[in-house]
């Protein structure tokens, strides 16, 4: 009583793969680009001299992610 795949309940059609326009792509390419860049930096290199944000709160909450990446801290 065994059924193969090809007699399951499936229509037995391809769907055919969705075509996604460049132009809708494109934003979301950026806007995934500038979030990475921007937690590469608070990792890699918020600290010291290129600190943005005085104090070292954002050194903390980085810190074990920052050991992690392998990124020397201290």
């Amino acid at each position: 009583m065994s059924q193969s795949l090809s007699s399951s309940s499936h229509s037995g059609g391809i769907a055919a793969p969705v075509a996604i326009p460049i132009r809708a792509l494109v934003p979301w390419a950026v806007f995934t680009v500038v979030l990475s860049l921007l937690l590469l930096y608070f990792v890699g290199a918020e600290q010291g001299a290129t600190s943005l944000i005085s104090g070292h709160a954002v050194h903390e909450y980085v810190h074990d992610g920052r050991h992690l990446l392998g990124f020397p801290c201290h």
